[in-house]
């Protein structure tokens, strides 16, 4: 990807690289699982892409995919328990006792966050860096090249992303972000699963088994 090669990716490899080397075991996810998501996901798989934020701040949370956590965490990030909630009114789903999204991306889910890593404890403190610009890079190349897919932009930072997709060709879900703080206010009764399902299989796209 060309990004790689941009100035400001230079500068942004550079800070991160500065972080895991001043914090120690403090920096997430882990430094092979940065790109996690697309290695989940490749982009010829792509056919649903949900937006998070930036990974979890708590040690063992973050694994490079958003909202996902590794299957040995428990309590589950209420974000995610929030999700899971959503998922039961939706589609009546039984809530997992297991975070571990991978299933999702496996079947062409791209599970992106908008800024790829975090200090622990210390939410939004690789924002800014550069991380929004290589993602909204992302967003722009899925956005010229594929077309009939579903965007979930869940909360405000999320939705900022929609500028980069083309409406006419593709499904774009929006509503609160699933933390506790908002979940109330749009999220609990959004049916992005049902909407996004019914969307791929009007394309004559496989569904995705949630």
């Amino acid at each position: 990807m060309s990004e790689f090669n941009q100035p400001y990716f230079e500068s942004l490899e550079s800070f991160v690289k500065q972080e895991y080397a001043l914090h120690p075991n403090e920096v997430f996810p882990i430094g092979d699982q940065i790109f996690r998501a697309f290695d989940a996901c490749p982009f010829e798989n792509v056919k649903v892409v949900i937006l998070g934020q930036d990974p979890y701040p708590t040690r063992g949370h973050a694994h490079g995919l958003c909202f996902s956590v590794e299957q040995n965490i428990h309590p589950l990030p209420r974000s995610l328990k929030n999700i899971y909630k959503e998922l039961n009114n939706d589609l009546g789903n039984e809530i997992p006792e297991n975070g571990d999204l991978v299933h999702w991306a496996e079947q062409g889910v791209l599970l992106l966050n908008s800024v790829l890593t975090v200090r622990k404890g210390c939410p939004d403190s690789h924002s800014k860096k550069g991380w929004e610009l290589f993602t909204d890079a992302v967003i722009q190349c899925l956005n010229q090249n594929k077309t009939e897919l579903v965007y979930i932009l869940w909360g405000n930072k999320a939705q900022r992303k929609a500028e980069n997709v083309n409406a006419n060709n593709n499904l774009i879900l929006m509503s609160a972000h699933p933390s506790p703080l908002s979940a109330s206010r749009g999220f609990f009764g959004c049916g992005h699963f049902t909407k996004a399902n019914n969307y791929l299989v009007s394309k004559n796209k496989t569904a995705i088994n949630w």
